[in-house]
């Protein structure tokens, strides 16, 4: 049984030869340099070359990342923008090292302006260079105000026909060998034609005016501070202006999120190979360590969590990939994957080095690395912050939904048909996020409700619902970001055990198992849900504690809260099994020396 990827028995059953051939290729091609060489380049900090020019040769980076309007431009058959696919690159890229999945980040994160851009030739120039192997890289941070968009100083003013552009740019991957970077700024005041107005504009790195100051960490990734002195702009490079280019940065950022999740997912999986293999061969005072109670109870939640960031993640992506001007319920999804799945990615790092201990700072593990590297993702597109106050937008219409009074929207399957997700570069204005509709969640949770910690989950909502309804936040708590943020995870936390019922439910029920690909969920079981709840429940009862101790609070808030902490049910025969599945594993994967 396995509801993890394991590149040992990894078999590809992609709709087209060329994705499994290039998702084979790539797992090959870690192997093959193996661990030690790895963790040997990783510590120096060295740049991966070999890792490009391979995935140039392969055609990789531009099979997955060219929209099929613009591949078909270019004789590309097989090009398009599949979320499907593009999840597994995620998954294995970040299995390896995420250093390595970086690179292709920051590639989606600059092409998202020219994709959505009308420009028709810059279009064609990217996707050649794409076709050719190059990266790209995406301009929009700055060192003073951070990505914060609407105060940037990188000024185009009129010159001729055209611009010159002076600023500098930092927090940007693949400066030092991106073919193009999509860069934001804005025009000169006094500019005849748009004065003061936001756009989007494309930078050749190798121009002498533009100045590579140095990377910012020390990494193999390579995270640039940059800078522009009279870079020309001409009306060729220009991809947005106005309103349409911060249209263009969000929806950008809206396609990187999902890509965050599945990257912690893919560092958690291979991190918990490790733990797994160790602790189950390691004796202390005479016990094997995995026989101590506590080191049970942590590995069992681990995987829990693992599990549900999976099953989370691969039902959002059906969300997204049938978005449409009418159905946008991918914008609460999505920041869910970033922030959700992410924070979860941690928390399993957190319980497996608890388990292996000293063993987690060894130099030549890979849980060394994961370490570090799971801390990044929460952090990237939004701070988690950020993305709590938007993911609260939604929640007037969600509980709409909830109370059957929701818009009829269709009933989403598991999409995993060889399409191009037209609808992410169509995204456009970035506006109406709290008029957005939902669906009735309740079905989702009825199927499982004979579940003893689905049915104890269950009443905590309606603890919630009932909480936003008699007690919602007043005046100063809407300005409060402080008692929001503790609102946010318990409406959060709803959401995301939604969406994992959902993905069960199609792969129990309805032969909706993703087999073949990364996400397989065919061995999952009733009792796998029931084990995610118990976690489920626990989190939304610690979630409502907190907000029961802000002392911004009302005691009507209080009062309200309480229903909501409650204990799972953790049967001792159920849990037997469910730990005898997760030691199932040791052994089971070991990277290649």
């Amino acid at each position: 049984m396995s509801l993890l990827f394991n590149p040992a028995d990894y078999r590809p059953n992609q709709s087209d030869d060329a994705t499994a051939a290039d998702l084979t290729a790539l797992i090959e091609f870690f192997e093959s340099k193996g661990l030690a060489q790895m963790k040997e380049e990783h510590h120096a900090n060295a740049w991966y070359d070999d890792f490009l020019t391979a995935l140039a040769s392969n055609g990789t980076f531009a099979r997955f990342g060219t929209p099929a309007e613009v591949g078909a431009l270019l004789g590309a058959s097989d090009a398009r923008w599949d979320t499907t696919r593009i999840n597994e690159l995620n998954e294995i890229l970040a299995f390896y090292s995420l250093s390595y999945w970086y690179a292709w980040q920051v590639t989606v994160l600059g092409l998202g302006p020219v994709w959505t851009s009308s420009n028709e030739a810059a279009k064609e120039l990217v996707g050649e260079l794409l076709a050719d192997g190059a990266v790209f890289g995406f301009g929009l941070s700055e060192k003073t105000h951070g990505a914060d968009i609407y105060s940037t100083d990188m000024v185009l003013t009129k010159s001729g026909d055209g611009w010159r552009a002076t600023g500098s740019k930092y927090y940007i991957g693949n400066g030092n060998v991106a073919g193009r970077l999509s860069v934001f700024g804005r025009f000169a005041d006094d500019d005849p034609d748009a004065p003061g107005e936001y756009a989007f504009f494309l930078v050749d790195p190798s121009h002498p005016s533009y100045t590579l100051e140095k990377n910012l960490v020390a990494s193999q990734m390579f995270v640039a501070a940059f800078s522009l002195t009279d870079y020309p702009v001409e009306a060729s490079d220009i991809l947005h202006t106005g309103k349409p280019a911060w249209d263009a940065a969000l929806a950008t950022v809206n396609v990187g999120k999902a890509n965050l999740g599945w990257a912690s997912i893919g560092i958690c999986e291979h991190a918990f190979y490790e733990a797994v293999n160790h602790a189950n061969n390691r004796v202390l005072y005479g016990t094997t360590v995995t026989d101590f109670p506590h080191v049970r109870r942590m590995l069992a939640d681990a995987y829990a969590r693992l599990v549900a960031m999976k099953l989370f993640a691969a039902r959002a992506t059906d969300y997204m990939r049938t978005a449409s001007e009418d159905d946008r319920r991918f914008l609460l999804f999505n920041p869910l994957t970033k922030m959700k799945v992410t924070g979860e990615g941690e928390r399993v790092i957190d319980l497996l080095w608890d388990v292996i201990a000293a063993r987690g700072f060894e130099q030549d593990t890979y849980f060394e690395q994961a370490a570090t590297h799971i801390r990044a993702l929460p952090k990237l597109e939004g701070t988690v912050a950020v993305n709590v106050a938007l993911v609260l937008k939604f929640l007037p219409q969600y509980l709409l939904a909830a109370a059957g009074q929701g818009p009829d929207l269709p009933e989403i399957g598991v999409v995993q048909y060889a399409n191009d997700d037209e609808y992410l570069f169509a995204q456009g204005p970035a506006s109406g996020l709290g008029k957005i509709g939902f669906h009735d969640p309740t079905p989702a949770f009825a199927r499982f409700a004979h579940l003893p910690n689905v049915a104890i989950f269950s009443a905590q909502m309606k603890a919630f619902a009932n909480l936003v309804t008699s007690a919602p936040p007043n005046a100063d708590q809407q300005r409060d970001l402080d008692y929001l943020q503790s609102l946010g995870q318990l409406f959060t936390q709803i959401v995301y055990a939604q969406l994992v019922c959902e993905a069960a439910a199609l792969a129990l029920d309805a032969g909706g198992t993703r087999e073949g690909t990364v996400s397989d969920f065919s061995d999952l079981s009733e009792a796998h849900i029931d084990r995610l709840f118990a976690v489920f429940v626990q989190d939304l009862a610690e979630y409502a504690l907190q907000l029961h101790g802000r002392s911004s609070a009302t005691p009507e808030q209080r009062e309200a809260a309480l229903p909501m902490i409650a204990a799972p049910v953790i049967d001792p025969v159920a849990e037997k099994d469910f730990v005898a599945e997760v030691l199932s594993y040791d052994g089971a994967y070991t990277m290649a020396p």
